[in-house]
């Protein structure tokens, strides 16, 4: 069932082996699914803005962490076009910011390079790693997110076959254009593939839509959405997928 795989596997360092499943596509969500998003994104707003209090300081002395999310935020309800594009919404409200307080707008780039350095410095769930190495053997494995995260410079490098955001696609979920991109890379039909997030908004419902199947990843025990239909299957880590997949139970 593994003919025409040379996109997946022509790359990668991982050994062979077969697990009989019908999956040959696992997408995968990563804020919250494979580490934690909030303390990451909190750390590297902490580092932003330590050093705009060092580069640019009228900025700090105006606002303060708050402020600048609320002109973040009302500069992507104010140009929807960009919304999808996270670094894009963040840099060009910096910016605006900066630009009004005499500063040049060169100084947004900057802080941005700041940003997202902290920004991907995940720390992966105790066993993300382990098992995509070894999901990685049986299946196509491709990353898809709304956030700004760059696999390539996180401690899972390496470990996808491909990586998508809402940026380089021009969309974000509920939209279906992360795993249409998906599915074309790894040219395969929906039936084939199966989607893995913590979102049931976001990624369980829209890859159902698809005809995909879907595994919610429910790391805190939260109940699942009242007229949502349940999901295929529930697992507290990403173990409980391997399980499934070993055992054909998908």
């Amino acid at each position: 069932m593994w003919q025409d795989d040379a996109k997946c596997w022509g790359s990668t360092q991982f050994a062979k082996t077969r697990v009989t499943t019908r999956f040959k596509l696992l997408t995968v969500d990563l804020d919250d699914t494979l580490w934690p998003c909030g303390p990451t994104i909190r750390q590297a707003e902490s580092a932003l803005y330590h050093w705009l209090s060092q580069v640019a300081p009228r900025v700090t002395a105006v606002y303060d962490h708050n402020a600048l999310r609320r002109h973040r935020q009302a500069l992507t309800a104010a140009r929807p076009e960009i919304a999808h594009d996270l670094t894009r919404v963040r840099r060009d409200a910096l910016a605006d910011v900066l630009v009004r307080l005499g500063y040049a707008e060169v100084l947004a780039d900057e802080a941005m390079a700041v940003f997202l350095d902290h920004r991907n410095r995940v720390e992966p769930y105790a066993e993300v790693i382990p098992l995509l190495r070894a999901l990685g053997t049986d299946h196509c494995l491709v990353s898809v997110t709304n956030g700004n995260s760059e696999v390539a410079r996180t401690p899972l490098a390496g470990l996808f076959h491909h990586s998508l955001t809402a940026a380089l696609v021009g969309a974000r979920k509920p939209d279906p254009a992360l795993l249409l991109h998906a599915l074309a890379l790894a040219e395969v039909g929906p039936k084939e593939a199966l989607h893995v997030g913590d979102d049931p908004w976001l990624d369980v419902e829209p890859a159902r839509r698809l005809g995909m199947a879907a595994v919610w990843v429910n790391r805190d025990g939260r109940p699942w959405p009242e007229g949502l239909d349940p999901p295929l299957a529930e697992v507290a880590d990403l173990s409980g997928l391997r399980d499934l997949l070993d055992c054909d139970a998908l």
